[in-house]
């Protein structure tokens, strides 16, 4: 694995370099300035597959190196080195994960043998990844045609109960089935929907699917709440309410059972017809949760005016916090709030079993993430729950 070290501290470069090959790092190539190890790894014909970088460095520091790194669409991993406070070796590692780039993980100076060892223990054999193509957007005449022909499909995620394990509902993610291009996210057409004028549309074949799909699921059993992510153009519809309790009506689902999933940064273009519209689907009996919470510029705002009964904590704030005493920190200040207004709790992103098991320390009601569930179609869901139940003698 070619591995490039970039220090501007010749002792602890030699020192680094030593550690590396002791774990069987062979070809380990050092700069001593950013600026020479960012035009070697640009004229490089070997891919480097990682790179440590100090972040106190002169000339061009390691928050520079990290926005060059993702210009050139670095593919391989990086680990950042520092002995800064461990609240900017934190900044800048969410930094270049929000650039794309592949973080390996934080090391403090001086970098104990231990400490590197761990942060490579599942990385020895990482290849490097192919550079990723820029996601293609799709135009309105291939949407709208894609909802006419019915080729949206709705997959779901779990949410489970913490202190149980039970599985009480799912997140619907809609997805495009192309014929071409085979499943498509809707990071890839959601925003055409809403731009064109037909997002209303849209979300109105995915609430269909859904609630159709619970009522089946009912059937067989499951009964679970389902949730639905609703765009602010939405909330811009004054008939929006009466639309989904038609839906609900014709699927032969209670209210009851639906949640309706409001990002929390879309909650500020019209906020009057927002409070019309959401305080009326709370009247029919619809739960409404505030996603990504603490992701936007107005939450205790919004918790105060909106009658919202379930708080989903962004799953920044919850991924690692167990050993990040500043997300546990925003974590708990965001689950005690909810608590205290009576108000359900979500922890998105559970992506590990440190992070299934600090939540169950917690109080926090509900959990989902890639450690329980990645979304799947809905005829997988029941053989999954039977599955996942049985690990909890339910």
């Amino acid at each position: 694995m070619k591995t490039l070290l970039i220090d501007d501290d010749p002792f602890l470069l030699k020192l680094l370099k030593q550690q590396l090959a002791n774990l069987g790092f062979a070809e380990v190539i050092t700069h001593e300035h950013a600026k020479d190890a960012l035009v070697a790894l640009e004229a490089s014909t070997e891919p480097v597959e990682l790179i440590f970088c100090d972040l106190q460095m002169p000339e061009m520091d390691g928050v520079e190196f990290v926005r060059h790194l993702a210009r050139i669409h670095y593919a391989g991993g990086l680990v950042l080195v520092s002995g800064e406070d461990q609240r900017i070796l934190r900044t800048v590692e969410n930094l270049a994960k929000s650039h794309k780039l592949n973080v390996f993980g934080i090391l403090n100076k001086p970098v104990a043998p231990e400490q590197l060892k761990s942060i490579l223990a599942d990385k020895l054999n990482h290849t490097i990844r192919p550079a990723r193509p820029l996601p293609r957007l799709y135009g309105p005449d291939e949407l709208r045609q894609a909802i006419t022909n019915r080729q949206l499909v709705n997959h779901y995620q779990p949410k489970v109960a913490i202190d149980s394990g039970r599985v009480t509902g799912v997140e619907t993610l809609v997805r495009w089935l192309h014929p071409q291009d085979g499943l498509v996210f809707p990071d890839q057409f959601i925003a055409t929907a809403e731009e064109h004028g037909f997002i209303d549309d849209l979300t109105q074949a995915v609430l269909s699917n859904a609630l159709y799909q619970a009522r089946h699921w009912q059937e067989e059993g499951l009964m679970l709440h389902v949730a639905v992510n609703i765009s602010m153009v939405n909330l811009a519809s004054l008939e929006f309410p009466d639309l989904v309790a038609r839906a609900a009506a014709e699927a032969g689902v209670s209210l009851s059972n639906l949640v309706l999933e409001v990002t929390e940064s879309r909650l500020t273009n019209d906020p009057l017809a927002s409070l019309d519209i959401l305080s009326r689907l709370r009247l029919k009996g619809i739960s409404l949760s505030i996603d990504d919470f603490g992701t936007g510029h107005s939450s205790l705002k919004q918790l105060r005016d909106i009658p919202f009964d379930e708080l989903k904590i962004d799953q920044s704030f919850v991924h690692g916090a167990c050993r990040d005493a500043s997300l546990r920190a925003i974590f708990e200040a965001s689950l005690g709030m909810a608590k205290k207004m009576g108000m359900k709790t979500v922890a998105e992103g559970v992506e590990n079993q440190d992070d299934w098991l600090f939540l169950r320390t917690t109080g926090c009601d509900l959990a989902q993430g890639y450690f329980i569930a990645k979304p799947m179609p809905a005829e997988a869901l029941v053989n999954w729950v039977a599955e996942w139940e049985g690990r909890f003698s339910i």
